[in-house]
């Protein structure tokens, strides 16, 4: 037998019996820690009994004691009371004054029906006054006190005592059970001359204390007792008890004492008096039912020793037969024979360690190829590839993707700085690079749209990540919440250095509605061009209605196009480029331009520029080099173009102020450059001269008027003629701006007889009437 055991040493029947036998032991030592935590338990129970006890007691008695206190207070602050004892008033006055407080007092006797008896000495006048009489102070002794158990001096000494407040026991004439009565004695500050008052005694018959403390006492088998704050007792529950004596010193009660003898004693202060509850209570109370615990912890322990050894063999053979079954079933017949090391539970284990991995791993694979078809789902959708025989919304649910609604919306984010953004990871694969952008961008906008309530799913489609978000049921500002949520994405994602572009297409329906949404987020993406990159745009601001595109266009006339090239060939780069600057903001400082015409803008620019190179001449080198046009025309967005189109425009400017340099000699240059500025100067002076003309300003400065400009239009680029017309058309928009006079009149002041002459100059060189420019501003 011993030898079959020693075998089995590792099995798990070896360890069980080994488990159940210490079983045994287990109660015997439990019990022995009950019985020897049996007492500390009680003694504590009966700690808190006592404490309960205690509370109640302070409960109804602190009720009794509260109203003493506040029909003391009501009294202290009383007017006629302070009249009485503190006024400057006649001695004379002074008796009708007590006797209308004690016709008051009748009142406060009424209201106070648990109150006894309560009293004032008044000094002064050496009386007592109460409720309804005013007596000497030796009658009032004789009527209240004089039970043979307190004499007269002993009275007077307690009610003019110095102590303001004081709690004191004194015998009481017409009491009902008792001849005492515990009183609340207050002495009443000295008056202005320093003189004392007098002192007011409130007091409640000692039966209605013993009473309260009787019925405790009984329950508790222990003697309560009422002190006062230097720890005199002022009542007890019983009378000459020997547990009380050893916790006497002369005639006080010592409270630091917990437990002399036999007996313990527990106290409590009063919540609203510096009165104190205590308690006596013998030991035996508690020691009784510590010995019904010895009892019962002898008879546990027998009858676990009994019940144990019973059920520790049958147990045992009970639950080894299923572990034996169980290894029989995870063992693999087809599997070469391994070595076992004889513990059951070791070998379940490892069977089950080798599952686990199992199912981790086919989990894993299914996993991936469930992110590939749930984005393969979300770009069909997308694209539009919908299949009828597919339900889509059954496909949802297998893919744990929620649908609040119908309504749908696309989010589209491009990154910007994608090369840098990599340049900042150094030690990560390319690989990992490429997957962990998309993977942060699609985890913060489905986090996002979630916060906002909605569902957000994000996929990669055509370079771009794309979030199909299906909005919550009755969304009352869809638009608004989706501008949120690209607003938050972008502020988010910048801390990590992502520079995104967003566009937000349009709420649709159904799954037919999704392809839709996303054409509008791809044709809201291509406006970046207009809008600049790093920003949000969204679909319905920039669409445009067949309506307004019938009449759209952009401002480049010909004469706008002929004085850019002008500025350019004077070589004034300022001058040139403040013109450029102000062609792109009248046509995209306003409303959103549509793409296409936004495009053939830029390309006539550029092609502005070619032609500027062109008139200047000796171009060749700019011809051999058409870098420069690849660099504007392969920018992204208009800014882009704009600081290309600057940079080139600084070149061209250069050359032909270079160029002009050398065509000219200095002394030339500035004298003709002087006569420009006169020139320029007189017209200012003189626009409003309907005569004003090229051979009126020739005659003036002595020169043929074609002559004069042409040597004007070599300085400044423009003839005579235009700055004439520019000079009176600039007048006339600040005329008109100010709102002052009819276009008729304008037109006079500014130098035109006739209006319908006026309008032609105006629309030629604004491109819009004067009438439309007075409406527009």
């Amino acid at each position: 037998m011993i030898r079959a055991l020693w075998q089995k040493r590792k099995s798990i029947v070896f360890t069980w019996l080994i488990s159940y036998s210490a079983v045994l032991f287990v109660p015997i030592a439990i019990s022995l820690v009950i019985y020897s935590q049996a007492s500390h338990a009680l003694k504590g129970e009966i700690h808190r009994a006592n404490d309960a006890l205690l509370k109640q007691m302070r409960y109804t008695i602190d009720n009794q004691v509260d109203l003493m206190k506040r029909l003391d207070m009501e009294i202290t602050w009383n007017d006629k009371l302070q009249n009485l004892m503190y006024s400057n008033k006649p001695a004379k006055e002074a008796p009708f004054n007590a006797y209308q407080l004690v016709k008051e007092f009748r009142l406060y006797k009424t209201s106070y029906a648990s109150i006894d008896e309560f009293y004032v000495v008044w000094d002064q006048g050496k009386a007592v006054l109460r409720p309804g009489n005013i007596r000497d102070l030796q009658t009032a002794f004789r009527t209240l006190h004089d039970t043979g158990g307190l004499s007269y001096e002993a009275w007077s000494a307690a009610v003019h005592g110095k102590e303001a407040n004081r709690f004191a026991v004194l015998p009481h004439l017409g009491a009902g059970t008792s001849d005492t009565s515990i009183a609340y004695i207050t002495r009443l500050p000295n008056d202005l001359s320093g003189r004392p008052t007098g002192s007011i005694v409130v007091m409640a018959d000692a039966s209605r204390f013993r009473q309260a403390i009787e019925g405790i006492s009984n329950f508790s088998e222990g003697l309560l007792l009422i002190l006062n704050k230097d720890n005199e007792i002022l009542l007890s529950s019983r009378q000459d008890t020997p547990e009380l004596k050893p916790f006497l010193d002369g005639g006080h009660v010592r409270l630091g004492d917990a437990r002399i003898g036999d007996s313990e004693l527990f106290y409590m202060p009063s919540a609203v008096s510096d009165l104190k509850y205590a308690i006596i209570v013998p030991s035996a109370v508690y020691w009784k039912k510590a010995e019904y615990v010895r009892s019962f912890a002898s008879i546990s322990i027998l009858l676990s020793l009994v019940g144990a050894g019973m059920l520790t063999w049958f147990f045992t053979r009970r639950h080894y037969t299923p572990i034996h079954e169980l290894m029989q079933s995870l063992t693999d017949r087809n599997a070469p024979p391994e070595k076992e090391d004889g513990n059951e539970l070791r070998f379940i284990q490892r069977a089950i360690l080798n599952a686990r991995s199992e199912k981790e791993r086919i989990a894993m694979q299914l996993q991936k190829h469930q992110h590939t078809l749930r984005s393969n789902m979300i770009h069909r959708l997308l694209k539009g590839r919908l299949e009828t025989h597919v339900p889509y919304e059954e496909a949802f649910r297998s893919f744990h993707m929620s649908l609040p609604s119908n309504e749908f919306a696309v989010l589209l984010f491009v990154l910007e700085n994608e090369e840098s953004l990599h340049a900042k990871l150094p030690g990560i694969d390319l690989n990992e690079q490429a997957k962990l952008v998309p993977f942060i961008i699609g985890n913060v906008v489905e986090e996002l749209a979630l916060q906002h309530q909605h569902a957000g799913y994000v996929a990669e489609v055509d370079d771009m990540q794309a979030c199909l978000v299906c909005l919550k049921p009755d969304a009352s500002d869809a638009r608004g919440e989706m501008q949120a949520i690209a607003s938050d994405a972008q502020t988010f994602l910048r801390r990590y250095d992502m520079e995104l572009t967003i566009s937000v297409s349009g709420i649709h329906s159904s799954w037919a509605g999704i392809a839709a949404a996303y054409q509008e987020a791809v044709d809201a993406m291509e406006y970046k061009m207009v809008l600049g990159k790093q920003g949000i745009i969204n679909y319905e601001d920039i669409r445009v209605s067949p309506a307004d595109s019938a009449g759209s266009g952009y401002y480049y006339p010909l004469q706008v196009e002929q004085q850019l090239i002008n500025f350019i060939k004077t070589g004034n780069f300022e001058q040139a480029s403040a013109y450029m600057r102000e062609i792109t903001d009248r046509n995209f400082g306003g409303r959103v331009m549509p793409l296409n015409l936004a495009r053939c803008l830029l390309f006539n620019l550029v092609g502005t520029m070619v032609k500027a190179i062109n008139e200047l001449g000796e171009g060749g080198s700019w011809e051999n080099e058409p870098s420069w046009m690849d660099a504007v025309i392969d920018c992204g967005t208009i800014q882009e173009m704009q600081e290309a189109l600057q940079a080139l425009l600084r070149d061209v400017c250069a050359f032909a102020a270079e160029k002009r340099a050398s065509n000219a000699s200095l002394e030339r240059e500035g004298s003709l450059r002087e006569l420009s500025a006169e020139v320029a100067r007189y017209i200012e002076a003189h626009y409003a001269d309907a005569n004003l003309n090229v051979n009126a300003i020739g005659e003036r400065f002595d020169l043929k008027g074609s002559y004069l400009s042409r040597l004007f239009k070599n300085q400044t680029g423009e003839g005579l003629l235009d700055c004439i017309h520019k000079t009176r058309i600039g007048q006339a928009k600040a005329m008109i701006r100010a709102k002052r006079d009819s276009i008729n009149e304008i037109s006079r002041l500014v130098g035109y007889n006739d209006p319908a002459t006026f309008i032609r100059v105006f629309k030629k060189y604004e491109g819009i009437t004067p009438g439309k420019y007075k409406e527009i501003y």
